[in-house]
């Protein structure tokens, strides 16, 4: 009995050990990322069996698509699936159509960009591939790493959510790639089109 409860004690334990160490893996945040739909993305819209409705849009400045029959719709900051599931219920709302089977694509992509200033060795912008993302360890190596008189240990990531709100995150950045105890795998943040990160002189 006392040999099944250690086994099953150390079963557990490699568990727990084995899903920590995948919340620590920058590509598992990566593997997270989904795009919502921004400004400037040109997208098309079909419906299954219904080619006259198939659609080319660019998202507007509101968010907005026109659309055959159901005219304007909003689409801005919502996922693939999101957006069709919008799509549909709209056309079965305005009795168009009794079970439509949407799917949209995007076509082009808006500019997605980063930034990255202050004591960092290459500074400037920096594209964000489609469908994916940056984490904030990922665009400072990327950068080059931070300067001999930089404070890594207080990175500031600046963004901007669509009702306009302002978010400030501070990293720990130097935590996070020395692996140091105190390092959070949450901190790691996975970056938005827009953001803008700074890396702070470090007090002498």
């Amino acid at each position: 009995m006392k040999t099944l409860l250690r086994l099953t004690f150390l079963a557990l334990a490699l568990t727990f050990s084995a899903a920590g160490f995948a919340q620590t893996n920058p590509a598992d945040a990566k593997k997270s990322y989904v795009h919502h739909l921004q400004l400037a993305d040109r997208v098309r819209v079909a419906v299954y069996q219904e080619d006259d409705l198939t659609t080319l849009a660019r998202i507007d400045a509101r968010g907005i698509v026109n659309l055959p029959l159901v005219q304007e719709v909003q689409l801005g900051g919502m996922t693939i699936v999101e957006a069709q599931q919008t799509v549909e219920k709209a056309y079965r709302e305005g009795r168009f159509l009794r079970a439509p089977q949407v799917t949209i694509s995007v076509e082009e992509y808006a500019p997605r960009e980063v930034s990255i200033q202050g004591q960092i060795r290459n500074p400037g912008r920096y594209p964000l591939p489609n469908e994916s993302s940056y984490t904030i360890v990922e665009l400072v190596t990327k950068a080059g790493g931070i300067s001999d008189i930089g404070k890594g240990s207080a990175v500031t990531v600046t963004r901007f959510l669509p009702d306009g709100t302002k978010k400030v995150f501070v990293v720990d950045v130097d935590a996070l790639i020395k692996g140091k105890k105190d390092a959070k795998a949450d901190d790691n943040i996975l970056l938005m089109p827009g953001d803008s990160v700074y890396v702070p002189e470090r007090l002498i």
